[in-house]
């Protein structure tokens, strides 16, 4: 009877979060393509052969049908280009994406909590219907402004605040100080769906700490295995940062768990990165040869990696 190994108290970690991306009521290939774009590629030249992705989400149990799809709706919306050399494909993200993740990349990688003086913008936007109030509402939201009314927005001036120029066409912005901090926190958990982003930081603590106390204890993921769980960690907790205002500590409930899942994700992904970009390295991606080295942009996320 032939032997069967058995998996690793890590290897087991990672199958548990690749069954807990599948047992989600919907999949959503084209937004794990995303991740692994604007978290992995992008920093290193921004293009990738198909065939190397598809080794990659096969290892997420995705399979070449639903990726083949996903590139194709991506291509079709002008988040990808792609390319074709003889009979292979490489895909790269146009300008739409990466300006789209690069507002994300400040909310994913910052390094820690933010600097405030306490000055706040609020703008009124005109009344809009249909199509164009839902893009405004949502570009706001993901520039951190939170809702006071229909067409009402605000938002704490941190130093880390993304530029909102774009968003505030036609709208009366001002800016403002709080005559009264101490009511500040019935403001915010009335304007952000704080609740909601809590729950969400508290299943990414519970789901990844298993596999950083496995890491940590000395245990090792082969390059392909490191490279999807970081995939599956910033994909999860991309997620998350994009529905956190990143409010100061000031204006933040007590006990928030934001602080606690940062910090296991950051623990994490530099326990995984060399890994990860050991598997990069070799995967034979680009149309000209190997992907070129990280930037220095990347060695700064999460205040810092050793690479």
């Amino acid at each position: 009877m032939a032997l069967t190994e058995t998996p690793t108290r890590a290897t087991a970690c990672l199958e548990t979060l690749i069954d807990g991306l599948h047992a989600r009521e919907r999949l959503r290939v084209w937004s794990i393509v995303i991740t692994v774009y604007g978290d992995s590629i992008l920093p290193r030249g921004g293009v990738l052969w198909l065939g190397a992705l598809q080794v990659l989400l096969e290892r997420l149990r995705i399979e070449p049908g639903a990726l083949r799809a996903a590139m194709s709706r991506l291509a079709s919306d002008s988040w990808l280009i792609r390319d074709r050399r003889g009979r292979r494909s490489y895909y790269a993200l146009s300008e739409q994406g990466r300006r789209s993740f690069g507002v994300a990349t400040r909310r994913i990688y910052a390094a820690g909590p933010l600097q405030w003086d306490g000055t706040w913008t609020i703008c009124v936007v005109p009344e809009e219907a249909g199509e164009a109030r839902d893009a405004r509402r949502k570009a706001l939201r993901e520039r951190g402004f939170g809702t006071l009314g229909p067409t009402v927005f605000c938002r704490p001036e941190t130093e880390a605040a993304p530029d909102a120029n774009g968003c505030l066409d036609g709208a009366v912005v001002f800016s403002a100080r709080a005559a009264t901090p101490e009511q500040l926190s019935q403001l915010t958990s009335a304007a952000w769906p704080l609740a909601e982003t809590a729950a969400a930081y508290d299943e990414i603590t519970a789901a990844f700490s298993p596999l950083f106390e496995a890491l940590k204890a000395g245990e090792v993921l082969d390059p392909l295995a490191a490279m999807a769980a970081r995939t599956l960690l910033i994909h999860e907790y991309r997620r998350a940062a994009l529905k956190d205002p990143l409010l100061p500590p000031d204006l933040l409930p007590p006990q928030w768990p934001g602080g606690r899942a940062r910090q296991v994700t950051a623990d994490l992904y530099r326990a995984l990165v060399t890994g990860s970009e050991v598997w990069l390295d070799a995967c034979d991606p680009a149309p000209d040869g190997a992907l070129p080295p990280v930037s220095v942009e990347f060695r700064s996320r999460f205040g810092g990696l050793d690479l």
